[in-house]
């Protein structure tokens, strides 16, 4: 009896295309993700890494040296130190993150529908994106916490639609070239919705170009979230923020004292991280694009 064998090569799992992917990444892209999943780890088991709780005060001394009980020493009210920093990575980057992820989200189905409907909606929408984006974030940013007050809700959903203009402006420009293709065509004359093909038929097939944007606007937001600390406008005390801690303990630099220099580091040390993974992805891009 004649026994037919399947010739066909056997197909790689993702286990084994993640490992190849990653053998191949340059050193710097490497030592990017190390670093962004040590940050990550940081911030997920905080509670059980930090030494003290978030806002323990633990010494009647402010501003105390290095020590065995305190590695990094405590701030202006006692609290240790490292604690907070620690407990700063959960803060910061779990707010980053979730505004981020809302920006995405906002910008990519507005600009993707904008394109999708086009005429005099979507000049309305491509105009009305253009005057927010001439407006300098700082500044407005700043006008608006004045107004409706500094809470966390008001800071990540500010930060979320003036970064979504940038997620609007490459979805809609990548969301026109894919709008006129057979397929999408053909989702029209089923009578789908244009939320439908929103999400169905054109946001897949650019979100491959917007990811790139997805790793540049954290950085933005972490930053931006980071320095409306330093001024006092962002994350308020008792939670510990990386920005609120360089200006809380800037007396300590005249004091020959580094200590709030390493949340700065912290913040620069995981901004370049990300822009190295960033990098190799978008490299690795349009490497694959000139192949194809």
């Amino acid at each position: 009896m004649d026994q037919s064998i399947d010739a066909r090569p056997a197909t790689p799992s993702r286990l084994t295309r993640a490992r190849r992917l990653l053998t191949t990444a340059p050193f710097t892209a490497r030592l990017g993700m190390v670093l962004v999943a040590i940050y990550a780890f940081v911030a997920i088991f905080a509670p059980w890494i930090a030494p003290y709780g978030e806002v323990e005060v633990v010494s009647r001394i402010p501003f105390d040296g290095w020590s065995a009980q305190h590695l990094l020493g405590t701030d202006q009210l006692g609290r240790d130190f490292l604690s907070r920093l620690i407990f700063g990575a959960r803060n910061s980057i779990s707010i980053a993150l979730v505004t981020t992820m809302i920006s995405f989200g906002l910008g990519c189905l507005l600009g993707v529908f904008s394109a999708l409907i086009g005429g005099f909606v979507d000049q309305a929408i491509s105009r009305f994106v253009d005057a927010l984006m001439s407006v300098p974030d700082l500044i407005f940013i700043l006008m608006i916490l004045s107004i409706f007050g500094n809470s966390i809700p008001n800071l990540i959903l500010i930060i979320a639609v003036l970064t979504s203009t940038r997620f609007f402006r490459i979805s809609r420009a990548a969301a026109l070239n894919v709008a006129s293709l057979d397929f999408v065509e053909a989702a029209r004359v089923r009578g789908e919705s244009l939320l439908w093909i929103s999400v169905h038929e054109v946001f897949p097939n650019v979100l491959p170009l917007i990811l790139s944007e997805l790793g540049m606007r954290f950085c933005f937001i972490f930053l931006s979230i980071a320095a409306l600390s330093f001024l006092g406008v962002g994350i308020q005390p008792p939670l510990a923020e990386w920005g609120s801690m360089v200006r809380d303990n800037a007396a300590l630099i005249n004091m020959g004292d580094i200590t709030p220099l390493i949340p700065a580091a912290s913040i620069a040390l995981l901004a370049i991280a990300v822009n190295f993974v960033v990098d190799w992805l978008l490299n690795r891009a349009s490497g694959l694009n000139e192949e194809g």
